[in-house]
């Protein structure tokens, strides 16, 4: 027998070999445990004011800032596609901006202005809006700064976002957002809403928001990056620290019980031990942002032609709505949409 052929014969006494379900592509699928279906998505958006051409983000590859009818445009073709709903975002003029965020209360902001136009014009799909001072803010910070500049005023805070959910809800917003990460404020804006007659207006906290240096892309495309003069603008005193697992999860439970309809955690693919522990803890449904330094590194190493750009994609995407997440908001949305 030639020593090649050596073994060809011998046969381990095995009851189970898990091996047979892998054998074909068919069988794969049957008893495939996860799957990442369009109504897992929701698609960030960002709104610029303006009717010229979109504006690309150069550092997030196929990601566009819109002006409000391009927007809507867009809304159409997603929700065409399945996408159930939006996440909107704005890039304001820093003319607008101050220390205190004023802008965000303007009630013909352009978010306000974006909400009503996609409820009039593609009202077939959810919107979800940020409740958050960065954008407005020459600082860029998510909140009102102490008089020495400092820190964020949590409860001054608060009360401001309590005023901006109001307004979102009243132009016709399916889901507030809360992003800041100050104390108290989802049990602060829903004892709002509902005192306003807004209790149909849901809340997803973004619950367990880090503190992290995935975020850079998002600033660029928001513009709070360049209102604050750096990419690496410090959010430790309110944001959640790296480290710290057991806060995490106590924040997000806070947040459940004050009222918060989904619960959030940011980033996702780095935190996906959060999104598991989270989901297993809450009653609610937990959503899972891919943030953008998420969606740009994948690109980025696509570029190099280190990572097949598709299959790298739809794994990071597998493996959050694995981790638990029920929703996934992603800047992958249409995308991956089109090829379901």
């Amino acid at each position: 027998m030639n020593s090649s052929d050596k073994g060809m014969d011998f046969k381990l006494d095995l009851l189970r070999r898990p091996r047979r379900l892998r054998r074909n592509a068919s069988l794969r699928a049957m008893v495939r445990e996860t799957r990442v279906g369009v109504d897992d998505l929701i698609a960030p958006l960002i709104v610029m004011d303006g009717e010229g051409e979109k504006q690309p983000v150069g550092s997030m590859p196929g990601l566009f800032r819109l002006g409000i009818a391009d927007l809507v445009a867009e809304c159409r073709e997603l929700s065409e596609l399945g996408v159930k709903a939006v996440a909107i975002f704005p890039f304001i003029d820093p003319s607008l901006k101050d220390p205190l965020g004023s802008e965000a209360e303007n009630p013909d902001s352009l978010v306000l202005r974006a909400v009503r136009a996609i409820k009039r014009d593609a009202p077939q799909i959810s919107v979800i809006t940020d409740v958050a001072l960065d954008p407005y803010t020459s600082h860029g910070h998510d909140g009102v700064l102490s008089p020495d500049g400092k820190d964020v005023l949590n409860d001054a805070t608060v009360q401001r976002l309590c005023r901006m959910a109001t307004l979102q809800a009243e132009a016709g917003v399916d889901i507030v957002a809360p992003s800041d990460m100050m104390d108290g404020r989802v049990g602060a804006i829903r004892e709002t809403l509902d005192e306003e007659g807004f209790e149909s207006t849901a809340i997803m906290a973004y619950s367990a928001k880090f503190a992290s240096a995935y975020y850079g892309p998002y600033r660029e495309a928001v513009g709070s990056a360049s209102a604050a003069g750096t990419t690496l603008l410090d959010k430790k005193t309110y944001q959640l620290d790296p480290a710290n697992r057991r806060e995490a999860i106590m924040d997000a439970l806070m947040d459940e019980e004050e009222g918060a309809d989904f619960v959030m955690v940011k980033p996702a693919g780095a935190y996906l031990d959060i999104v598991r522990e989270l989901r297993d803890a809450s009653e609610v449904p937990v959503a899972a942002y891919q943030v953008s330094g998420e969606y740009a590194q994948i690109h980025a190493a696509a570029q190099l032609g280190w990572l097949d750009y598709e299959k790298t994609r739809d794994e990071s995407l597998l493996a959050i709505k694995r981790a638990g997440a029920d929703v996934i908001l992603t800047y992958f949305a249409k995308e991956v949409a089109k090829s379901l």
